[in-house]
């Protein structure tokens, strides 16, 4: 039995500002099992950062705040722990790989060095052992002659080698569970397939569990076995990658794949689309669905009233009108030829 290792709950995150509260997560719920890989998608602002940041406590305290909600970790809230309960689990159970290394490598220590600390920290061993060990993880991360590079400063790194040294440091004392935010945003496709390709082998090699967090579906399509679409600070859908992809039933969802290029598209006059408007303001966040004012779809209710969850199929859900027994027929436009929210027998519902 595979077991779960991370419960999300009704996640509420604010940050006070002179201006005001803003919402950043609103009720988000998920979790996460032993050696499973999800992703976390959306545009910028939609809360996935925030969110992955508040499992770590990484937002500053205040002004952000954890409104409600629990965070569940090896059976403990990490919610309610003080900040010196969270250096205990920081690198040790839980790491994350930030967005741009170059920001958050330490400029002035070498790269080594910077591998050696969190294992010194965390685990009782020799700077000799700890050596060794943070020369065989850059072996791990396929960083060329890690001896030389063991003693060598990040600037002296090109970005991807940067980023692998980063997995490193994320990765060298074993960690449950990683947070990789954005890890490949900042790098071109090649290497960025590079980088994917090492994540993958070393989860297999130390069963980690991931949480990726990208605005690219591209990047999250062969990596995770689930993804979580979230806009407004909220989670609009989420379900299995084919789900996902091949029978998605949120407008939000299809405008986040028609924005993706398609190799089975032979149309000369297929052009990418992209979603009008602008995200909600989370100072004041709509009452009804928070992707109302840009959904082609909008009906009446979206703009009154919070869409519920429903259930489409086991493990899938969307929180979206359109899926309610007595809502109009919507053809989904990125499922072709797959089912769309129509069905096949014209209802709304499977």
């Amino acid at each position: 039995m595979v077991n779960k290792i991370l419960d999300v709950k009704n996640l509420e995150v604010s940050f006070d500002t002179y201006a005001g509260e803003i919402q950043s997560v609103r009720g988000v719920s998920f979790d996460l099992y032993e050696g499973e890989t999800i992703a976390i998608v959306g545009e910028s602002g939609c809360g996935k950062s925030v969110t992955s940041k508040a499992i770590m406590r990484l937002n500053p305290e205040p002004p952000a705040r954890i409104k409600g909600g629990e965070i569940i970790f090896d059976g403990e809230d990490l919610a309610k722990k003080s900040e010196r309960e969270m250096t205990k689990i920081r690198g040790k159970k839980i790491s994350m790989i930030f967005q741009d290394p170059m920001t958050s490598l330490n400029p002035t220590m070498t790269v080594g060095k910077q591998i050696v600390e969190g294992l010194r920290k965390h685990q009782n061993i020799s700077y000799e052992e700890a050596k060794k060990r943070a020369i065989e993880m850059l072996k791990l991360v396929q960083i060329p002659n890690p001896e030389k590079r063991f003693e060598e400063y990040p600037h002296q790194f090109s970005g991807g080698m940067r980023q692998r040294a980063m997995i490193a440091v994320a990765l060298v004392c074993n960690p449950k569970l990683l947070i990789a935010d954005e890890p490949t945003t900042a790098l071109d496709v090649t290497i960025q397939a590079q980088i994917l390709d090492v994540m993958k082998d070393l989860q297999k090699k130390i069963n980690t569990s991931i949480i990726m967090i990208t605005h690219d579906l591209g990047v999250v399509a062969d990596i995770a076995q689930r993804i979580m679409v979230m806009y407004g600070g909220k989670i609009v859908e989420k379900g299995t990658v084919n789900d996902i992809f091949y029978n998605s039933r949120h407008p939000y969802t299809w405008g986040l794949l028609k924005s993706v290029p398609r190799l089975d598209i032979d149309k000369e006059d297929e052009r990418l689309a992209s979603i009008e408007g602008t995200p909600p303001d989370l100072f004041a966040p709509p009452k009804g669905c928070p992707f109302a004012d840009r959904c082609e779809h909008a009906m009446k209710i979206c703009r009154e009233d919070m869409p519920p969850i429903f259930d489409i199929k086991e493990g899938h859900q969307s929180a979206c009108w359109l899926n309610h027994p007595d809502a109009p027929v919507v053809e989904a436009p990125i499922n072709k030829p797959h089912r769309g929210i129509a069905g096949e027998k014209g209802g709304t519902r499977d």
